[in-house]
């Protein structure tokens, strides 16, 4: 295939955040690489950091854990459960950062869509319920790089 991604659409609007791609892959194994620790390591997260699953249990009502290492020994948690499971098309799941001391802060909530497109499959991810646009924003650039690092490895 051409370009792993051929098209990038994102749109903002007050607490919500939609990122658009078509990535030359089909669904099943983007879904792999959403839901399987040993691929989820190679694209999440921003380029400074390693990726750590410390708990993906993908079921309705599954907890996950993700922990962000950076090379000076600092890191930042992710942790949510999953409220919609549906192999290859559709992940839902909550989010919230964690503080030193594991509180988690301010949750949104985050759906996955994977559609079956000529090319691969367009992936569609909606982020809701950010508390601020400077969070919101913050995420749409992770999003954005995650993304990248996503459609180079699942082609």
């Amino acid at each position: 295939m051409k370009d792993a991604e051929v098209s990038n659409d994102t749109e903002i609007s007050g607490s919500t955040l939609r990122l658009e791609r078509l990535i030359a892959s089909p669904p099943e194994v983007l879904f792999a690489l959403w839901t399987e620790p040993d691929h989820l390591i190679k694209w999440w997260g921003p380029e400074a950091y390693e990726t750590v699953v410390h708990t993906l249990d993908l079921r309705s009502g599954g907890h996950w854990r993700i922990v962000l290492r950076r090379s000076n020994d600092s890191a930042l948690a992710i942790s949510g459960v999953y409220r919609v499971v549906e192999p290859p098309r559709r992940l839902v799941f909550t989010w919230a950062w964690e503080d030193e001391r594991g509180t988690r802060g301010h949750e949104t909530l985050v759906a996955v869509n994977f559609e079956p497109a000529p090319g691969g499959t367009r992936l569609i991810l909606l982020q809701k319920h950010f508390e601020n646009e400077q969070r919101r924003d913050g995420h749409d650039a992770g999003w954005s790089a995650s993304f990248d690092r996503l459609a180079r490895i699942a082609s």
